[in-house]
């Protein structure tokens, strides 16, 4: 465990087949999962100093995200803190949540399912600023013509996940 100096967030790794994500939670919940890197190879610890409900929010989260890891929908997730992230990123968030594990949607159908059906371009830049990568699961996002697309964490993990959900791009 660790106080991250810019937030003050705290983090926790969760380690996986896939390498050490690192979740950083607030009071209010999961605010950032960043994917595994060199950095990020080593276990951040914990330590008796966490609050016991973000150690119960992490133990949701490690449980979530080695279901999704696993290709399967994820049975709970922790809260979600989305604070000083705008409306329209939210909406597009909380629409790629209701995207089932093996199913994908493209930019446009979470525009129009949010009510902003010309605002294609601004759900790619909310898929691309989604600080919850895998969890709120923006490897379903393909563009109109079931192309894979851009991703944060890289076209082969974007394909990957997918694999894993049993669709191959």
């Amino acid at each position: 465990m660790k106080t991250s100096a810019k937030d003050s967030l705290i983090e926790i790794s969760i380690p996986t087949a896939d390498g050490n994500y690192v979740a950083h939670y607030s009071e209010k919940g999961l605010a950032e999962l960043d994917w595994p890197t060199k950095k990020t190879a080593r276990v951040v610890s914990s330590n008796p100093k966490v609050p016991l409900q973000i150690l119960r929010w992490h133990r949701v989260t490690a449980d979530a995200l080695k279901s999704v890891l696993a290709g399967r929908a994820p049975k709970k997730l922790p809260p979600i803190d989305w604070t000083g992230k705008t409306e329209f990123q939210q909406a597009v968030w909380r629409e790629m949540l209701k995207i089932p594990a093996g199913k994908t949607r493209s930019y446009g159908e979470i525009a129009e399912r949010i009510g902003r059906p010309k605002a294609v371009r601004a759900v790619g830049g909310a898929c691309g600023a989604n600080p919850i990568p895998v969890l709120v699961p923006c490897h379903r996002i393909l563009a109109a013509d079931k192309k894979i697309g851009g991703f944060s964490g890289g076209l082969d993990r974007k394909r990957n996940l997918l694999a894993r959900e049993g669709m191959v791009f």
